[in-house]
């Protein structure tokens, strides 16, 4: 995927930015073959594409167009106002009533008492971002983002305010607790706030509402039964291409993350690329076949006892397959012939454990098949392999500096924890910072202003406020998917042009 920002005058101006919101309700409704999302933010709006399908130029000149129609007026407003109750208890209340000289029944008071307007859902499912905070209240981040905030968390940072619709990590200061639910997938409308709409807070007691109940991804009940989960494996989820056209929400693009060795367990056993799979993640699963079924699996971290990797291969009714770990890489994808039956949310099959989408399989789980397969056993492909000493090469990024470049250059760094959002890197400290929040290219590497650097994966937030000074080459993304944890990873910056360069790839202005 390639893409670049539409920047827009007059930081966090609500007149610019309903009329960047207008942009993307004429970009949406007029999408060419090729774009897989538009990302409204505060002052930017990012534009997503496979440049195999739509170039760079034509992207550009399909926003051009629409800005000249757009001319330069502030879009009408569309949203409606929403009132939200809220229990101001958040662990860091008292910090920021001393932080600002002033008392907690004021910190509650002013920030209850201004109407602020959602420039944009993002980071996760239907977390709204809200301006302006009152002056006084204006805080920066917190330099290391806590690994885990509480569900609907109401939080502030700089001139902004926020919900966290969910659990996640998050760099904000937390007030209090919100009182309704914002983010719910079983919902006909799973989201109860949008871009363009106004919010006001009201303090109020009361309890905390229930966290959403995890949506289904597959039939209690399939027709065509063809795997039983015996025991569980590590992390084994339902994926497939990935959940495209959502980001305006806030929704994960999900999905395999490494492609390519998904697409290939899929082409092996016949199905279309971007069929559903099971993505393994260091410890596969005990699995049953209920009926005959042809499947095949491609990947790392684990190979299939007694059957081939990389071939497809028979597995008769009542017979068993079990995963042994191997030393090097972190994933593999199982495909059946005929695909699995699956319950789509918002277009897609894919898992995204933020947002309640599906869950990892357990035991006593039956999976189904779409269709019965009619692929025949024994088709394999040339191997995939993996490096001894893992070295991804690096582009320059949204904010990047040759500082910055080359600090991530200069020695390896050791992941010290991740999972699907992102992984964690410990190294020599690189020149980070905070921007306006805006998209998280896919691949980007972000860096805090503690100088921790945060390889972004599929489940990324949409929408995030750390610098970006480089992303994953786009070749490279399977490979980042097959790092485990403690390994040493290598960084090859692309060094070559100058900042302004840089910029310009990055960027398109709309005035």
């Amino acid at each position: 995927m390639a893409g670049f920002y539409v920047q827009f005058p007059e930081p966090q101006s609500r007149r610019q930015n309903l009329r960047l919101l207008a942009l993307h309700r004429a970009l949406m409704a007029d999408l060419p073959d090729g774009v897989s999302d538009v990302s409204p933010a505060y002052v930017n709006l990012y534009v997503e594409f496979d440049d195999h399908l739509l170039s760079p130029t034509d992207a550009r000149a399909w926003v051009r167009r629409h800005l000249e129609v757009l001319g330069t007026q502030p879009g009408e407003g569309t949203g409606r106002t929403v009132t939200l109750p809220v229990r101001y208890d958040g662990p860091d209340l008292p910090g920021v009533a001393a932080r600002t000289g002033l008392s907690e029944a004021e910190v509650i008071r002013l920030h209850s008492g201004a109407e602020y307007h959602v420039y944009a859902v993002g980071f996760t499912p239907g977390f709204p971002f809200l301006g302006e905070v009152p002056q006084v209240l204006r805080l920066p981040r917190r330099d290391t983002p806590r690994r885990a905030v509480p569900f609907n968390a109401v939080a502030i940072a700089n001139a902004q305010s926020c919900v966290y619709v969910l659990p996640s990590p998050g760099g904000w200061h937390l007030l209090g607790t919100a009182l309704s639910t914002i983010y719910d997938p079983g919902r006909e409308s799973p989201f109860l706030i949008a871009a363009g709409d106004t919010v006001r807070f009201v303090p109020l007691d009361g309890p905390t509402p229930p966290l959403p109940a995890v949506r289904e991804l597959w039939p209690a009940q399939p027709r065509l039964p063809a795997l039983r989960i015996e025991e569980p494996g590590l992390l084994d989820l339902l994926m497939d291409g990935g959940r495209v056209r959502q980001a305006q929400v806030g929704l994960a693009r999900s999905g395999t993350l490494d492609m390519r060795a998904a697409r290939t367990a899929n082409r092996l056993v016949g199905n279309p690329p971007g069929s559903p799979v099971l993505e393994f993640t260091l410890r596969g699963p005990l699995l049953t076949a209920l009926r005959e079924v042809v499947v095949a699996v491609v990947g790392f971290g684990m190979r299939p006892e007694g059957q081939p990797m990389q071939q497809s291969f028979r597995l008769r009714a009542g017979e068993t397959l079990r995963f042994q770990p191997v030393s090097s890489g972190a994933r593999a994808y199982l495909a059946v012939a005929g695909g699995l039956e699956t319950l789509p949310f918002l277009g897609s099959s894919s898992t995204d454990l933020i947002g309640r989408v599906g869950r990892p399989l357990r035991a006593g789980d039956v999976l189904g098949l779409a269709q019965l397969g009619r692929a025949l056993p024994g088709f394999s492909s040339p191997p995939l392999t993996l490096p001894d000493v893992l070295t991804l090469r690096l582009l320059p990024g949204p904010q990047a500096t040759r500082e910055a470049l080359t600090a991530l250059g200069r020695a390896p760094f050791r992941v010290v924890g991740g999972d699907r959002m992102g992984l964690r890197l410990s190294g020599p400290p690189v020149p980070g910072g905070q921007v306006v929040s805006e998209a998280t290219p896919e691949g980007a590497l972000q860096v805090t202003p503690a100088g921790e650097p945060i390889l972004l994966l599929g489940d990324r937030g949409r929408i995030g406020g750390y610098n970006k000074p480089a992303v994953l080459h786009p070749l490279d993304l399977p490979l980042a998917a097959q790092v485990r944890p403690g390994q040493l990873v290598h960084f090859r910056p692309d060094l070559s042009g100058s900042p302004g360069e840089w910029a310009r790839r990055w960027q398109m202005f709309a005035d």
